[in-house]
Formats: C-alpha cells, structure tokens, sequence
C-alpha cells in the first residue's frame, strides 16, 4: 500500500505510514505517543503479534487482512471513551456498506458478517503529556480466510473477498474517512450521536445471551441493544440492567 495514496484518497488531515511489517501496530503508536504531533495512521501490510481484547491473539495471514491502528486525540475525561469502540464499529459498517458489504455489529467490539466474525476494534489509551488522552483504535479485518489459517483460529470467522479484490489504497482511505469523520463527530457530541445507528446494526437484538466472565456466567437475558453511554441492556429475568464492557463477554445461548 502507499501512504501518500491513502492520505490523498481519504481528504483527511490524518498522517498516514505503511510498514511492511510489525508486531503491533498498536503497540507502535504506543510507544510513540508522547511525540504525535497529530492524528496518525499506521497500516502494516503483514502484523506477526496483533493484539485482541482480553490479551488474545489476532492471527492474520500477509496478503489477506487490513491490520491498522489510528492514533486520535481526545480532550475528554477516560470515562466518556467507554462507547468509543461501538463508535468506530458504527464507521467501519459505514465504510464496508459503501463498498457493497454488508455487516452488523456485536457488543461491544465485533463487526460481524453472516453471523461470523469479519473485524474487531481495540482501543488502548494514554495520556498526552500536554493534557488530554491518546486513543490507540487498533482494526483487524479478514479479507480472505485460508483454511490453515481458520483452522489455528479454532471457529468459524468472516471474509470479504469482495474487498481482497479492491484496490487497497482506496480500500483503506475510504475507511480512513468514514473513521476520521466518526471520531470528530464522537469529540463533540459523544456515543450518544451513534447509539440509534448502533442498534439498527445490532446483530443479537433480542436474542437470549449469556454474559460471561472468565467463563463464569454472571447474567443470562435478552439482548435489548445499547444506551447512550454505549452500555449493553439486557433485559432478565428481574428487570432491565446495564452492563458495562470491562473484560467481560457476550455469548448467544438456546432459548
């Protein structure tokens, strides 16, 4: 891929590098917070230790996966980035839609296709040394899927070879955009100008889950999408509760 193209093609103001190949593009921008002089994109075209929520491993193959971070400046308190990860998923439906693919999300962090898994988000933070909070937005997205590949994975996921076929530079600076746009839009007005576009992309609504926690059930209910603040409802046995994201996870289960 080619930095200056992505950057020309996206209309952003949005620093754009591609490196053949890295760890963690996360962990890079990281690493190199506290000298950003603004928004910064890192591509690498081959990722050998990406990084998924809960310390698990997002395995890709060179040549058949987008693996990105996007470094973004927030002058707002830690709290108010809890919805940020639905944000960014929001964006990137919004990207795939132009290009003709279809998906819906999974709370709180999951871009879903045909009911398996195609993208996930993960958003590390830090704090600027001038003030404010550094968010790391790291995306991994299957073009293609080998069957070696699925198989080291250990579940059915998602491809779209529809966008293996697009010219890459105009496939990244089309998600560059819709990202850049959504995260000026989440800086002044937060979750809450995302949350109706959330769940009409939710892909659980009203289905029975379980939440989980280190494999421990702590609720079973009715996914009831999210809130404002980017918290799941679930509707139980009980009434309507909230739940945060924290390290938790959510599972559908029999009715």
């Amino acid at each position: 891929m080619n930095a200056g193209a992505i950057a020309q093609r996206s209309g952003t103001q949005v620093a754009v590098e591609v490196v053949a190949e890295t760890g963690s593009t996360n962990a890079d921008l990281l690493g190199r917070a506290s000298t950003l002089e603004g928004p910064t994109l890192l591509v690498a075209e081959h990722q050998t230790a990406g990084r998924g929520r809960a310390g698990r491993s997002w395995l890709s193959a060179p040549g058949d996966s987008l693996t990105f971070s996007l470094a973004w400046k927030f002058d707002l308190p830690l709290q108010q980035l809890a919805g940020l990860p639905l944000a960014v998923g929001v964006a990137l439906a919004g990207a795939l839609a132009a290009c003709g693919v279809q998906v819906q999300l999974k709370w709180p962090n999951d871009v879903l296709k045909d009911g398996s898994k195609l993208a996930g988000v993960l958003i590390e933070t830090q704090a600027a040394p001038d003030g404010g909070i550094w968010a790391v937005i790291g995306i991994g997205m299957n073009l293609r899927m080998p069957d070696e590949l699925e198989e080291r994975i250990g579940r059915s996921v998602a491809a779209a070879p529809w966008l293996a076929q697009m010219d890459r530079d105009a496939l990244m600076a089309a998600i560059l955009a819709s990202l850049a746009a959504a995260l000026g839009e989440f800086r002044q007005a937060g979750f809450g100008a995302f949350s109706a576009r959330w769940n009409r992309l939710h892909a659980w609504q009203g289905r029975p889950v379980s939440i989980l926690d280190n494999g421990a059930v702590l609720h079973d209910g009715l996914a009831a999408g999210v809130d404002d603040s980017g918290r799941l409802l679930l509707d139980c046995a009980e009434g309507r509760i909230t739940v945060l994201a924290g390290d938790v996870s959510l599972r559908t289960r029999e009715a």
